[in-house]
């Protein structure tokens, strides 16, 4: 078996793993809101339309219009890595410490840093609400909560598919009250997902692997309470590369070679849903 089968073998593997570990991949986009485009770009479907005139006996119907476009978008970010096992130290070609190697990569590197570079999207999007509030207890994040959800019902939107992201710190404390107030407030939620507090962060800084990889903390960011989306408001695409080659192939040593490349929307959010979106960020 060749390089490149090994590589077409192994790809859908870590796609199921990222689907499996991201808390944000709710999020990723169809066929039907998402095409691939070329030079780093994507397409995103946006639709709009008119409200309602008066009918006229004479005239008819009100002559307003509906629009169906792909937007042309650029893609965030580009982010990769070149990962290696000696020959010595992996028995097999392709076997279980590099299948691990490969499999702790997306685990712990490509998950943890694409849900926070999401997360910092959603809150850093202009138009959206966001409340800054210190949360001390389950009590003070259920009446948060409430009036996330009060704030999208006055906005009138659709309570089908809202998606809360919350840490599991603060959904623990919900938990822990067990009253009919803390459960009456997550049934406003169709999906909750708990997300750890190291990727629920307002603002990060991608490094850029001359000095430090990953993310951090950006300067000013904050911790992230919770985020309400309501699944149409916002849109998220991933495309991962990987390339394999065995020690006989590694021009630069004798390892086994990983080679991982993604590209990266974090995310768009429609500018005629940015009331479906709520974020409450502590205040330190």
């Amino acid at each position: 078996m060749n390089n490149i089968e090994l590589s077409t073998i192994y790809l859908p593997m870590l796609d199921e793993l990222y689907k499996q570990e991201s808390k944000t991949a709710i999020f990723e986009g169809d066929e039907t809101t998402v095409k691939k485009g070329q030079n780093g770009e994507i397409k995103i479907a946006k639709l709009d339309m008119d409200g309602l005139g008066d009918f006229s006996r004479n005239s008819g119907y009100t002559k307003g219009s509906t629009t169906f476009v792909w937007e042309t978008i650029k893609y965030d970010k580009e982010r990769s890595q070149d990962l290696r096992i000696d020959r010595l130290d992996n028995d097999e070609a392709l076997g279980l410490p590099f299948a691990k190697l490969a499999g702790e990569f997306i685990r712990t590197k490509v998950v943890p840093e694409t849900d926070a570079a999401r997360i910092a999207k959603l809150c850093g999007t202009e138009g959206i609400t966001v409340k800054t509030e210190t949360l001390i207890d389950g009590a003070s994040v259920v009446s948060a909560l409430r009036t996330a959800t009060n704030n999208l019902d006055e906005n009138e939107v659709p309570g089908e598919n809202r998606i809360l992201l919350i840490t599991p710190t603060y959904k623990g404390a919900i938990d822990d009250l067990d009253t009919t107030k803390s459960k009456k407030v997550l049934e406003k939620f169709s999906t909750i997902i708990e997300v750890p507090q190291s990727r629920m962060i307002s603002a990060i800084t991608l490094n850029d692997g001359t000095a430090n990889y990953g993310f951090k903390k950006a300067e000013g960011g904050k911790d992230v309470n919770f985020i309400v989306v309501e699944k149409s408001a916002f849109v998220c695409a991933l495309e991962q590369f990987i390339k394999y080659f065995d020690p006989d192939s590694d021009q630069n040593g004798d390892s086994h070679v990983f080679k991982y490349r993604n590209n990266n929307l974090y995310g768009h959010c429609y500018e005629n849903k940015l009331a479906g979106i709520y974020a409450s960020i502590s205040e330190v």
